[in-house]
């Protein structure tokens, strides 16, 4: 049976325009965002469907700040959680992170503050969240909202490459009366079904605005010389910014080296360089133009 949602207060809805306002600038929402944002003030749970550069984050950030206490972010990487809170930051939002990238020190410091409820959104890595030991220090926090990026990651082959996000079913009943917010850009009908009953338990309210993104194309060819290939495919682009996947560590510091060579400035990232290697190629291709990162 659905649970009721409660109408948004009208101080609940002026403080979210002046939120709105204030911390990102905006005079009116997206498709989809309105709906989602009254929902989860009303206390219901949502699973939003919106295409990557639509305002998924907005979804749970506006709320968390309307709410008040403590809101919860579940992301996948790091390198986003980084970006999503030095965004917030930079916004004037109380937001932090507690990851395997941070030395000890810097975690405990962060987590000092969100027990002191200076922090609004903690954002946390599924592996670190669902650990018996933070799950117990976390019910004793005023725990307002609860939102899981990626959140397809839930069903199909999720589980096998992150087992914690199965087990991410369980917080309905570590927070009982918490909503919870999963987001993402890929579900189809099963994957929606899925994570629906998974996560939700097949109460919550869908928010599907489309898949659609004009400003994207797709194609594939044939690879015969892939050195060649690459080099004509980044060549035409040159002072683009761009991404190349590899399927190695090798491979990737391969192509990083080729494309130098060919007088691109690129640069490779992999799971084999430390982190502040790392963050120092992240940091470059968001504020240089012409990186490409392989």
């Amino acid at each position: 049976m659905s649970a009721l949602q409660k109408p948004i207060s009208e101080p609940e809805a002026d403080a979210a325009g002046a939120a709105l306002s204030r911390y990102f600038g905006f005079s009116g929402l997206r498709p989809g965002q309105a709906e989602a944002i009254d929902a989860l003030l009303g206390g219901r749970s949502v699973l939003a469907v919106m295409p990557t550069g639509a305002g998924k984050s907005l979804c749970y950030q506006l709320p968390a700040l309307v709410l008040g206490g403590l809101t919860i972010v579940v992301s996948p990487l790091v390198a986003l959680m980084r970006d999503q809170v030095a965004a917030l930051r930079l916004n004037g939002i109380a937001a932090a992170t507690i990851n395997s990238d941070i030395d000890r020190a810097t975690n405990i410091d962060t987590w000092r503050a969100v027990q002191a409820g200076d922090i609004r959104l903690l954002y946390l890595s599924p592996e670190r969240l669902m650990s018996g030991r933070m799950l117990q220090a976390l019910s004793s926090l005023d725990v307002r909202l609860i939102a899981i990026d990626e959140a397809h990651c839930i069903s199909q082959w999720g589980p096998a490459f992150r087992p914690e996000y199965e087990a991410l079913a369980g917080l309905r009943n570590h927070f009982p009366g918490v909503p919870i917010i999963g987001l993402t850009a890929t579900a189809d009908p099963a994957t929606r079904a899925d994570i629906l009953a998974k996560i939700f338990d097949d109460d919550a309210l869908a928010i599907v605005t489309g898949f659609d993104r004009p400003n994207l194309s797709i194609a594939v060819t044939l690879k015969n010389s892939w050195k060649k290939q690459v080099s004509a495919f980044v060549g035409a682009r040159r002072g683009d910014a761009g991404i190349v996947y590899c399927l190695s560590r090798r491979k990737t510091e391969e192509v990083a080296a080729m494309l130098r060579e060919d007088g691109h400035d690129a640069l490779a990232f992999h799971a084999g360089m430390d982190s502040a290697e790392k963050e120092a190629v992240q940091n470059r291709f968001m504020s240089e133009p012409g990186i490409v990162i392989v």
